[in-house]
């Protein structure tokens, strides 16, 4: 359960936070060690790479940088956020969990915190894409560490 009552003004105002305000955009000032992805979209502006550092089996930073509209930004910032600190398989348990919520089936609404202002995606389908590229990105980038290492 979230430590906070969810009602549509802090839904937006989260998003809003997270877009005017974004915590984890940029490029890492050294990319030794970082596990690099791209991701895009054909429907909206969204054209950005995203950063993962990985250290004795913990997401010790995660970064995006480029160009992506307001749900693409607040989203990616949000899970850059939440992943930083887990293992491959928590922060791929936050993925599934996030994009359970948006497909509106079952899920731990107890990893996701901020992530829940995304919780009526689901129900706006030109918006799902925006709201779930980062997630996709970043489960590549562990899936793919996984099986590298």
């Amino acid at each position: 359960m979230p430590t906070f009552e969810l009602t549509p003004q802090l839904m937006r105002e989260i998003i809003m936070d997270h877009y005017s305000n974004p915590r984890h955009k940029g490029v890492p000032a050294d990319a030794h060690g970082y596990l690099k992805t791209h991701a895009d979209s054909e429907n909206c502006i969204d054209d950005f790479d995203l950063y993962l550092k990985e250290e004795n089996g913990r997401i010790v930073d995660a970064m995006w940088d480029g160009i992506a509209c307001t749900i693409s930004t607040a989203s990616t910032d949000i899970l850059c956020e939440r992943a930083i600190g887990m293992d491959a398989k928590g922060a791929h348990y936050l993925v599934e969990q996030f994009m359970n919520m948006i497909a509106e089936k079952p899920y731990d609404e107890s990893v996701l915190d901020e992530a829940l202002a995304f919780v009526n995606t689901g129900k706006q389908a030109a918006r799902i894409h925006c709201a779930t590229m980062g997630w996709t990105a970043l489960d590549e980038l562990i899936g793919g560490n996984k099986n590298n290492g």
